[in-house]
């Protein structure tokens, strides 16, 4: 039966036995097929398992093919989302990996492998599209309610050895999501300040999110409010902060470059907006501060 061919499947994969065990679950998809006994969610089950042999014996195309077959069949299922991210990534189509990860976040913001390959494919992008790299992107799918387990155990039915364990235990994972999400929602309000005109409060809440979550923007943001507050040592501060975080960030490099003028330290200024005028070299902004500095 189909059932028993993929169960043997899923022990030659556990052996490592990758060829042998996607023989099986094709074994296993002839015979749906051919019973016209296809029920999508066991098909897709099969295909995820077959991409995740291809994809550990290095045939990613195949594993891609496979991956949005499944897909097809259950749309936003965790694992081919993961194994087909995997395979593009190794293919170096890196915004269709983006892509990949970005969708499998929506469907479980817990899955720390697709936090991992977000980041990856961040860097990679930036790296091979400059600043703008997002215009670049193809659309990413919205994950309906109804897609999203959140924080359901996932299914043990497709072979493990290529979802990464779960580290943390179900609780404290849920944690760390909770608080990414209020630490986003600390810095809108902190955004939502800023366009008051309220600086000062606007630093609390920024200051409240990055306990929370370090995140780049939140540091560009909490720099421009100490900028308006003539606290220019902490806006500078926060921009190195941003600059370990993304070293290229246009943002942090404008904005420590305004602090260190005001520190009347005119040298590391501009330096750093020559950093920043080898990513943006129109930047009418920089090019303007560049000019004030090197008259100062």
């Amino acid at each position: 039966s189909p059932g028993a061919l993929r169960r043997a499947g899923n022990e030659e994969f556990r052996r490592g036995q990758y060829g042998p065990a996607a023989e099986l679950y094709s074994r296993a998809l002839a015979q749906l097929e051919a019973a016209g006994d296809a029920i999508a969610e066991e098909r897709s089950v099969l295909l995820a398992n077959r991409a995740a042999c291809y994809l550990k014996d290095g045939a990613c195309s195949l594993c891609v093919a496979d991956c949005t077959s499944a897909l097809e069949l259950v749309p936003f299922g965790i694992k081919p989302l993961l194994r087909r991210a995997a395979a593009y990534e190794a293919l170096e189509r890196y915004s269709l990996a983006y892509v990949d990860y970005k969708t499998a976040l929506q469907v479980d913001c817990s899955v720390q492998a697709a936090h991992d390959g977000v980041n990856r494919m961040t860097k990679a992008l930036l790296e091979k599209d400059g600043v703008n790299w997002r215009q670049k992107l193809p659309p990413i799918p919205t994950v309906p309610i109804s897609a999203q387990t959140r924080w359901s155990v996932p299914s043990a039915q497709a072979p493990g050895a290529n979802t990464p364990p779960a580290t943390a235990p179900q609780g404290e994972r849920d944690q760390t999501a909770a608080g990414m999400e209020r630490a986003r929602m600390l810095k809108e309000e902190g955004n939502e300040l800023v366009k008051k005109g309220n600086h000062k409060k606007a630093v609390e809440k920024y200051s409240e999110s990055l306990k929370l979550n370090k995140e780049c923007a939140t540091y560009t943001n909490r720099a421009l409010c100490y900028l308006t507050l003539k606290q220019y040592k902490e806006a500078a501060q926060d921009c190195t902060e941003a600059l370990k975080l993304d070293p290229k960030n246009v943002k942090a490099l404008y904005r420590r470059a305004q602090a260190l003028k005001e520190l009347k330290d005119y040298k590391s200024g501009v330096a750093d907006l020559k950093s920043l005028l080898k990513t943006e070299p129109k930047n009418t902004a920089a090019l303007r501060l560049l000019q004030e500095l090197n008259r100062a």
